[in-house]
Formats: C-alpha cells, sequence, structure tokens
C-alpha cells in the first residue's frame, strides 16, 4: 500500500502550521517525510498517519546537501520554516530568503511537481526587516521554481496559536495589556485548519490544470478586525479582563528595545515596526476562494480553547 503513496517533504512540519498540514497530508495517505534538525521533536506526528507513512528526517538547514537529501524522491515540497525575531545566529536572512532558496533549487533538482512557500501577509507593503525578507525569499522561491505557489496568511489562530494565546496568558499575570499604537492596526485572521486547506487544495490541483502555478495567494478570515478589537474579543471568551493601554510606536519601541534581550522576546522594535502597516487581504488578490476553502470565523473556534484562560476554567460557569 505504501508504494501507492505520493510522497512530500515537509520542512518546519513541527511547528503551529506545519503541524496541521503533515496531517492533512498523512490523511490523504501521502507519505510525508518531516525535515527537523533533531528528528525526536517531529515523533508525536507519527500517529497522524499508519505506521511508517510520518518519518522525521535530519536536516540541517543551512547546508543544501543535508536539504536535497530530505527532498530527494519526493512529488510535493512544503516550506514553512519561519522566525518573528532575530536572535544570535537565527536571522531572517537565513530563514526567510537563504533556506528557502536551498529548497526551492533542491525541490527543482528532485522533479517535484509541486512546491508550496508559506509567507506572511502584508510583506509587500510592510517595512520592517522581517517583511523585507519575506518578500525576498519569495523572490529566491519563484527565482528557482517558477511554478512554485506562494501563500501569504494574516495572523494564524487555533488551539495552539501564538497570538491569541500568548496574550491570553499575559492578561492573567499583567495588570494591563499595551495598545502598539492606539491599537488601530488592521488584521484578518486566519484559522489554521483553512491555511491547510490551502496547501492540499494547491497540492490537489495538479500540474495538468495549472490553476495555481506561479501564483501568490493571500489568506485571510472572514472578519477584519483591529488590535484593539481583537483583545475585546479575546476578553469576551476569557471573562479576564485588563486595562488596555494606548503605546505610542515610539515610546513601545523603547520598551521593545529591552523586552527583546529576553531569551525569547515579547517585544522586538522590528515587530513594533511591523505593526505600523495594516496585514489585510489586498482587493485585487487571489485568497482563499479562489482555492475553494472557505474562511472559518473568529467565533466558531476560538471559544473551544480561550475558555481554558477563565477563572475556574472551561467549566466554571457550569461549577457556578
Amino acid at each position: 500500500m505504501a508504494q501507492d503513496y505520493k510522497t512530500a517533504t515537509v520542512f518546519g512540519g513541527t511547528g503551529f502550521v506545519g503541524t496541521q498540514i503533515v496531517r492533512e497530508l498523512a490523511a490523504k495517505g501521502v507519505l510525508v517525510k518531516v525535515a527537523t534538525r533533531v528528528p525526536e521533536r517531529a515523533y508525536f506526528l507519527k500517529p497522524c498517519g499508519n505506521v511508517g507513512q510520518v518519518v522525521p528526517v535530519q536536516c540541517m538547514y543551512g547546508d543544501p546537501k543535508s536539504v536535497a537529501k530530505a527532498v530527494e524522491g519526493s512529488d510535493i515540497v512544503v516550506n514553512c520554516i519561519g522566525v518573528l525575531f532575530e536572535k544570535g545566529g537565527q536571522t531572517f536572512q537565513k530563514a526567510h530568503v537563504d533556506i528557502p532558496s536551498s529548497i526551492a533549487k533542491a525541490a527543482k533538482k528532485a522533479g517535484a511537481k509541486s512546491l508550496v512557500h508559506i509567507s506572511a501577509l502584508g510583506v509587500d507593503q510592510a517595512t520592517s526587516k522581517y517583511a523585507e525578507s519575506k518578500l525576498e525569499g519569495e523572490k529566491a522561491v519563484f527565482s528557482n521554481f517558477k511554478n512554485a505557489v506562494i501563500l501569504r496568511p494574516s495572523i494564524v489562530f487555533g488551539e495552539n496559536d501564538n497570538f491569541f494565546n500568548m496574550f491570553a496568558g499575559m492578561s492573567k499575570v499583567l495588570p494591563a495589556l499595551p495598545l502598539i499604537g492606539g491599537g488601530e492596526t488592521k488584521f484578518q485572521p486566519v484559522f489554521v485548519g483553512d491555511v491547510a486547506d490551502a496547501v492540499m487544495a494547491v497540492i490537489e490541483s495538479g500540474d495538468a490544470a495549472n490553476v495555481s502555478a506561479g501564483k501568490v495567494y493571500e489568506l485571510g478570515g472572514p472578519e477584519v478586525l483591529s488590535f484593539k478589537a481583537l483583545f475585546e474579543l479575546m476578553f469576551e471568551y476569557t471573562q479576564c479582563r485588563v486595562p488596555l493601554v494606548p503605546l505610542p510606536f515610539g515610546l513601545a519601541k523603547v520598551q521593545a528595545t529591552f523586552l527583546s534581550l529576553l531569551p525569547k522576546p515579547l517585544l522586538t522594535r522590528d515587530q513594533v515596526e511591523s505593526l505600523k502597516t495594516d496585514n489585510i487581504v489586498g482587493e485585487d488578490a487571489l485568497t482563499l476562494l479562489d482555492l475553494g476553502v472557505n474562511a472559518t470565523a473568529l467565533d466558531s473556534v476560538l471559544p473551544n480553547y480561550l475558555e481554558r484562560y477563565r477563572k475556574g476554567g472551561r467549566f466554571a460557569d457550569k461549577a457556578a
């Protein structure tokens, strides 16, 4: 049976988005190689498929030969690697430009039919180093694999997300939360399951159809909300409300200078710069609908995991 599987290599498959993509590929009967520096960290993904269907493989991302070995024999290649801040040897240039370029070259040489690269929404508008590196990475992917497909998601939400969970946790221990730039920056959060469905739609469109090859899709949910409105929605489900304090961009950058010194920075100057630009789908952009995916509303997902931040837990109302 395994001989009938298509084969996919997923880079960044142990991350929030990558994990969901691995699950969906496995559910479709694809043999999945999870390329990771430490294979043991991907063992939790093995139950997503049949015995031997999800295979962690060691890959040193900075070594083109190692990347080529991970891609060898794969029909499908998906790159989910990305970092939100620079720390030590972890740079935007390496994660967002050099590695995607290496993956695209290896995928082309290996004869892969599909290459899907996960980028980020607004990278063609924002002025942060993060956005500039993401945009440069997109160009590197297309220059080495012209039929690649690039997906640009807005904030991705879901049970283990890094956005709502982080701020919900902070609201339980901090006396207030900052509204950087007054909280006016607009976002269009997209469900992690919809991002994975978009990847599957690209893969299943096939070479012959040429539906998505060489195109960029901007992925956003059905709601466009300000940063402040996202906080208010979060408070609604956690029932743990704290004051929201407007913080000008300049002062936020001063605070970020110190917060960025933490092992895992809560805020960096570059992230503050990113917040100066709205993170929403463009009017003329190709979207989830063009891939046949209906966007999932925040209200249908957030209660399922934010209620655990309530005082007394998820079943506090029933207990009362």
